[in-house]
């Protein structure tokens, strides 16, 4: 049994944010390098894959914990189609087309949804700042946005944004299920796996992409260089640290803390890569405001009458973007 140590929770998820944000701007340079978004999904999810795999043959209990039944693979493989290949992707296409800072604002606004779904879908007693949330959310992302004005961002961009969204939801619906079967390790490990092989199937049905710009470089930097950073610093690292902050923290919590993903993204992409990421004061503004929504709607749901908090080492979580993949996890070893 671990103690909770709170401090070291807020550390690690300070810590993995940061590395999604900075993956935030490194996948724009592979993306500039020549490489599509199908590609880049289908390479991170097949490395992804294979280091996980690894971990899980050597970390105890081995083999026994990537042990699958029959009723388990349908939710492995909606896990693994919605958070670990549609969510990337979308989010590729986005950042392809927005600021980086733009495209994981909209993706963010996943947890709305969530709150949403648990007020709706599953009737859970929520606090009337919910709606204050939304209505704060919305806000900010017309400001974002802006408009008021002529459109200044890419309609294809928005879109993905939104689909990417919309799919993260989905992402921690399936992923509140998945970790009440499974350590938090093999859920991923697979939902990777399934990641990658919907990467290939989709290559190979449309036959789309030149591999060439692999041996190239991006803003001076080799292009395996950087996927190697999307891969173990991008992917796997911040998983699993988000996965050992479940342990001290409560979920509420985590994606509160986690916030700090789109405020770091932004200025990381501004300084990286220049005037072209930056953002004006309205847009500065409407960002603000969507973090204050989803902090709003984060903490708005209340435990069900008579059902006493679940303890902050087993609480579920909810997966932070990826970037924002982000693993969902909680107690046990391996969220995001």
């Amino acid at each position: 049994m671990i103690n909770p140590r709170p401090a070291l929770g807020v550390a690690m998820v300070l810590t993995s944010g940061a590395l999604f944000a900075v993956n935030g701007t490194v996948s724009k340079l592979v993306l500039r390098a020549g490489i599509d978004a199908p590609q880049l999904t289908l390479l991170r999810a097949a490395g992804a894959f294979t280091v996980l795999l690894a971990l899980s043959l050597l970390l105890r209990p081995g083999a026994r914990r990537l042990r699958v039944t029959v009723g388990q693979v349908p939710l492995l493989v909606a896990y693994g189609l919605t958070g670990f290949f549609l969510v990337p992707m979308l989010y590729f296409v986005a950042i392809s087309r927005l600021p980086v800072g733009i495209g994981l604002l909209f993706e963010y606004s996943a947890p709305l949804l969530v709150a949403l779904w648990a007020r709706f879908g599953q009737r859970h007693p929520v606090r009337p700042r919910l709606w204050a949330g939304l209505a704060l959310s919305l806000i900010g992302l017309a400001c974002v946005a802006e408009v008021w004005g002529d459109p200044k961002l890419d309609g294809l961009g928005v879109l993905a944004g939104i689909g990417a969204a919309f799919f993260l939801a989905l992402y921690y619906v399936f992923g509140a299920r998945g970790v009440e079967g499974r350590d938090t390790l093999s859920l991923c490990t697979w939902a990777f796996g399934a990641a990658a092989v919907a990467g290939l199937l989709t290559r190979a049905l449309t036959g789309i992409g030149d591999w060439t710009p692999l041996a190239g470089t991006s803003g001076g930097v080799p292009v395996p260089l950087l996927l190697g950073y999307v891969v173990l610093l991008g992917s796997v690292a911040p998983y699993l640290l988000v996965a050992g902050a479940m342990r001290h923290l409560p979920a509420t919590s985590v994606g509160i803390v986690g916030m700090v993903e789109p405020v770091l993204a932004a200025a990381v992409a501004w300084v990286a890569l220049g005037t072209t990421e930056a953002l004006n004061a309205a847009q500065l503004t409407g960002g603000v405001l969507v973090l204050l929504g989803v902090a709003l709607a984060e903490t708005a749901r209340l435990a069900p009458s008579g059902t006493p908090p679940a303890p902050a080492a087993t609480t579920t979580a909810q997966p932070a973007p990826p970037d924002t993949v982000a693993v969902v996890p909680t107690g046990p070893p391996e969220r995001r």
